[in-house]
């Protein structure tokens, strides 16, 4: 029997209580297959997650970050969950874009996961044919997937899509991965890998993820616990009187990606953490500042600087508005950004 008009294919139910919300995100489109490969516009949406309102993930015991089992009636993906205030409590969204090229991993029975359209629903309208991809029945259940890996990695441009293909090979070797881009056209490109599983993967799988992102060879940092399933390689090049990050792969505990990544994607000087980036632990020895998380990638505008203007700006929202398209140049290309900065300014002016 055909739904009901106004009414959803798949509603909720006590074995599948949240709703599944799907929809493209403001710098990428469909499948990625051209906006994808453009690192700036990864800036906005780093990588693959759920997003859910904070009650949810408070009564499932869900800190931000964590990785949970998204399960529908015709398949199950992993992924980190954040929440959002934007959404009601029963409802998750995720991203359109997640295919599997960019979110993976496998089954228990070693089944390939297939991104978010393992949970989507075929039902379609009669009249349109248009299918209901945007809504789904699904349940949310916490991961104990306690071994990770991060790896990220400044690459050549004519390396980048054959690496990017080579890691999407090995992502079925872990119940979870994801593999995404970050970098600016003035930085160059980059390539990072997380993944996660329940205990430590063989040393083989690490050195071919090494190999691949290219951190290797002499002058590459290495340790290695194989008893507390403990792996790390960084890869430095001087520049200057200043040694740049080029590369790091963190295995088992990735707490340290806290601040490794600022610190090799906004180029800083890492010779007084040389010996540090082999320990574990999500503190460094001494300070690294974070520029944030990017508002505007046309232009890089990191959210700190917006912030950090706002403190000085005057007149009302539309006055502030310009003063941060004329001082960062924010909001002036795409447009895409600017809801976003008219919030920001909105809140700027409630705290004054």
């Amino acid at each position: 029997m055909l739904p009901q008009p106004g009414t959803v294919a798949e509603p909720t139910d006590a074995r599948y209580p949240f709703a599944l919300i799907t929809g493209r995100l403001r710098d990428q489109w469909h499948g990625l297959s051209r906006s994808g490969t453009v690192e700036s516009l990864w800036a906005h949406a780093s990588e693959p997650v759920a997003q859910m309102a904070r009650e949810d993930m408070d009564r499932l015991g869900l800190a931000p970050g964590d990785l949970a089992y998204l399960t529908s009636r015709r398949g199950t993906v992993l992924a980190p969950v954040q929440p959002v205030d934007g959404l009601r409590s029963g409802q998750v969204f995720m991203a359109m874009h997640w295919g599997d090229e960019v979110l993976g991993g496998a089954s228990s029975t070693g089944k390939r996961l297939a991104g978010v359209n393992a949970l989507t629903t075929a039902a379609r309208c009669p009249q349109s044919l248009q299918p209901e991809l945007k809504h789904a029945a699904i349940k949310v259940l916490k991961a104990e997937l306690p071994w990770g890996v991060w790896a990220q990695a400044w690459l050549p441009l004519a390396q980048v899509h054959l690496a990017r293909q080579t890691l999407e090979g090995l992502m079925a070797a872990f119940p979870f991965a994801s593999c995404t881009l970050f970098g600016r056209p003035e930085t160059g490109v980059g390539l990072q890998l997380r993944a996660a599983a329940h205990q430590a993967v063989d040393t083989a799988l690490l050195e071919r993820i090494a190999q691949v992102l290219g951190i290797q060879g002499q002058g590459a940092l290495s340790y290695q616990d194989a008893r507390r399933g403990q792996w790390r390689r960084a890869r430095l090049q001087d520049e200057g009187a200043a040694q740049l990050l080029q590369g790091m792969v963190l295995a088992g505990d990735v707490s340290a990606q806290a601040w490794i990544a600022p610190l090799l994607q906004e180029r800083q000087n890492a010779q007084p953490l040389r010996r540090a980036l082999l320990q574990a632990g999500a503190r460094p020895p001494v300070p690294v500042v974070a520029r944030g998380a990017t508002v505007c990638s046309c232009e890089g505008v990191a959210e700190s600087a917006i912030t950090g203007l706002l403190q000085r700006c005057a007149g009302d929202a539309a006055q502030r508005l310009q003063q941060l398209k004329d001082g960062l140049r924010c909001g002036t290309q795409c447009g895409s950004c600017v809801p976003q900065l008219q919030r920001m300014v909105q809140a700027s002016l409630a705290n004054a």
